[in-house]
């Protein structure tokens, strides 16, 4: 008899065990539908109105140190919150506190434009229509290469890019490297730093040229135009920076001070880029905000909102019609920049987005984010097509290699099968052609179709883990892990020439990458 009470006792015991277990997951499950209830609730962006539904509902108006986009954050919470607690009246409840909110999310609104940004979406949708068409022709042409050839050209590639190697690093500043940036034709780097310089060098030789001093507060990005270094004149724009002062600065190449200042950002500004034609410039900044800049005017042409939460990312199409941006919010945007639409939503990372760089194929996006993934996105389905789990901590920035420059001609050193890039037609006017001993072999046609079908083949990735990361774009696995400093890394970018990489960390030091029987 006693047996069977202590039987029963231990029988209770493990009913209120598995009782206390099914109660925690229940605590879970409901946790996880309230959140899932709360990021398709519809509640006003606008802080005023939002302050308003706070102060109806009998929460803080606001609280220290919170910001519009944590305010708004607060109030989804408050409301899924009281949905939860209503149960079966939940859906009743949120559609009774969040009537405004839906009529004014299924109004559609028009933002006016200006008759300067009308003419910039004329003139944006002559230059990328024609570069469009020459990129599909050019992907027809690509899609009838032999499989053989293909995997030939593919193995070849990658067998170059397992060659990198450091080549050295070098000092670039007193305070950490936020981005490098090369020069189109190769032969300059530009690196931009939290004392609120950027400072050109030689590469691969790594002297000093400039130093471009104009901020007051730490420089985020820097970009550089096109047609950069071919025009040498002083008024002409071969550089744009932007900075924690909340302006965007555009430099010449003849002058350590800039051509123009654009202003107009209410905070930091993170990231920056060139549009294709060297005409215009978007901005990234912590103010929610991405713009757009006439190079000529210095005039802001766009103030385009859209991003909960700090825009840190932006990055153009090689045609020129798209133009997408990462935030904070952990969500991606692609802006048709000839009618002001969203073209798609890049929504799947759990932390902000601090790289984005469209593929030279035009429809594929790679973003690198602060959950360690890079995400790479088709435009044609509208979905993410591979994550890949990148790093061990941030990935900072993702960049693809683009062969922006005509196939470049090689010198060999006796006895070497590799060599360096000579000098292309488009480069000697800064260069010098070369002498007659170094006249290189002949170019074939095998070898111009493997340079054109090299672009976007693979891609390089920058993470606070201290490494930088190179992966092919066909199947997104890794080819090479490149060490840096044992320090967090800022940016990665490729030389268009394919010959060097080169990274920026947070130990202030920039390193360059070369293959490692490369003749330099």
């Amino acid at each position: 008899m006693a047996e069977l009470t202590l039987d029963n006792l231990m029988d209770d015991g493990n009913y209120l065990g598995s009782e206390r277990a099914r109660m925690e997951n229940q605590v879970i499950l409901d946790e996880l539908e309230r959140k899932k209830k709360a990021r398709s609730m519809a509640v006003p962006t606008d802080d005023n109105r939002v302050k308003a539904r706070l102060r109806e509902i009998g929460e803080p108006i606001t609280l220290f140190g919170e910001r519009a986009a944590d305010r708004r954050d607060r109030l989804i919470y408050v409301l899924s919150q009281i949905n939860a607690a209503r149960g079966d009246d939940a859906i009743g409840a949120d559609e009774e506190l969040t009537e405004e909110s839906d009529e004014e999310e299924q109004e559609e609104f028009y933002s006016p434009g200006s008759f300067e940004l009308l003419e910039a979406r004329r003139k944006i949708a002559e230059f990328s229509l024609p570069r469009a068409q020459k990129r599909i022709a050019q992907q027809r042409v690509d899609s009838r290469i032999p499989l053989g050839r293909v995997i030939d050209i593919r193995k070849k590639v990658f067998a170059e890019v397992k060659r990198f190697a450091i080549m050295g690093s070098q000092i670039g500043d007193d305070r950490p490297i936020s981005q490098v940036r090369f020069s189109p034709d190769s032969k300059i780097l530009a690196a931009s730093s939290w004392s609120g310089s950027v400072k050109l060098w030689n590469v691969p030789a790594c002297t000093p040229i400039r130093t471009l001093v104009g901020h007051t507060d730490r420089v985020g990005g820097v970009a550089w135009h096109p047609r950069a270094t071919l025009s040498q004149s002083e008024s002409a724009a071969n550089l744009v920076s932007g900075a924690g002062d909340m302006s965007v600065h555009l430099w010449s190449l003849q002058s350590d001070q800039p051509l123009a200042i654009m202003k107009g950002h209410q905070d930091r500004v993170c990231r920056v880029a060139f549009h294709p034609s060297g005409d215009y410039v978007a901005s990234a900044s912590f103010d929610t905000t991405w713009r757009l800049w006439d190079v000529a005017t210095s005039k802001e042409l766009l103030l385009q909102e859209g991003h909960s939460k700090e825009v840190y990312a932006v990055d153009f199409q090689d045609d020129g019609a798209l133009v997408a941006s990462g935030g904070l919010d952990a969500i991606g945007r692609v802006w048709d920049l000839r009618t002001g639409r969203t073209a798609m939503v890049l929504d799947g990372h759990i932390q902000g987005i601090f790289g984005i760089s469209f593929s030279p194929n035009g429809y594929q996006v790679a973003t690198g984010a602060g959950d360690d993934t890079i995400r790479i996105w088709d435009m044609r389905s509208l979905k993410a097509l591979y994550t890949i789990p990148a790093h061990k901590s941030n990935v900072s920035d993702v960049r693809f290699f683009r062969s922006d420059l005509p196939l470049p001609t090689m010198t060999f050193a006796p006895g070497s099968q590799t060599g360096a890039p000579m000098d292309t037609p488009a480069m000697q006017a800064t260069s010098g052609a070369p002498t007659s001993d170094e006249r290189p072999p002949p170019k074939s046609a095998n070898a111009e179709q493997e340079w054109k079908y090299r672009s976007g083949l693979y891609l390089a990735s920058a993470g606070y883990d201290g490494f930088v990361r190179i992966w092919s774009a066909d199947d997104w696995q890794l080819l090479r892990t490149l060490s840096t400093d044992n320090s967090k890394v800022m940016s990665v970018d490729f030389a268009s020439d394919a010959q060097l990489l080169a990274s920026g960390t947070y130990n202030r030091n920039f390193q360059l990458f070369s293959m490692e029987d490369t003749v330099l």
